[in-house]
């Protein structure tokens, strides 16, 4: 049996950094965000939950910043630790215009449990299955 290998030093500050980042992104404070990508931050930075910054932003209901994170090549498709997708989030809060964005950006409608398909026939988003069809 062999010793584990030791756990590297983490940096404080970028862990309070990264909390600021994440607050940022639920806040909706799109400036904030574009400066912190614009400074290096990586657009699919995730948190511990398995959040990113746009299942973050579209959960909250901020269009503009869902808009810069997927027009800044944010994976829409990336599901968080209980399999959730950024476009069934949206779907759940009735998010119509951050569906749109989503769906555009590439988002699978078919992808996490539920999906965003199964999600809108249980809430009856009757737009959001036609603009699936």
């Amino acid at each position: 049996m062999t010793a584990p290998e030791p756990r590297p030093e983490i940096d404080e500050g970028i862990i309070e950094l990264a909390g600021l980042v994440f607050d940022a992104a639920r806040a909706g404070d799109t400036e904030g965000i574009r400066s912190f990508l614009d400074a290096g931050v990586p657009v699919n930075l995730t948190n511990g939950s398995g959040d990113t910054l746009v299942m973050l932003a579209s959960y909250h209901g901020h269009e503009d910043l869902t808009a810069l994170l997927v027009g800044r090549g944010a994976d829409v498709n990336t599901q968080n630790d209980r399999g959730q997708t950024p476009l069934a989030g949206a779907v759940f809060k009735g998010y119509t215009g951050i569906f749109r964005i989503l769906v555009e950006g590439g988002a699978d409608p078919d992808a996490g449990s539920p999906s965003a398909r199964d999600t809108a026939g249980f809430f009856q988003r009757q737009e959001m299955l036609e603009l699936l069809q």
